[in-house]
């Protein structure tokens, strides 16, 4: 299973980390640290959810999550119960 949210199928991205890019307090640093891959993952939950009278375990993002508590549904998935 990939680290994607069920919902709205948000995924991981990939960028770069810079530690110290302007220097410490607005002064510039001769010796920077070099810029190295990394990646950026979505916050995922694993829940379970009342979708339809049927009861599913699913993993979504903490934004999918704060939809459903204040909405009661996201996108497609109507009458949404946090089981």
């Amino acid at each position: 299973m990939s680290y994607t949210c069920e919902i709205c199928g948000k995924e991981g991205s990939v960028g770069t980390s810079q530690k110290h890019r302007r220097g410490v307090a607005g002064k510039r640093w001769k010796k920077r640290a070099q810029a190295t891959p990394r990646s950026f993952k979505p916050n995922l939950q694993r829940v379970t959810l009342k979708i339809s009278g049927e009861v599913r375990k699913m993993r979504i993002c903490s934004k999918c999550l704060k939809r459903i508590r204040k909405y009661g549904s996201v996108r497609n998935y109507s009458n949404v119960v946090v089981a």
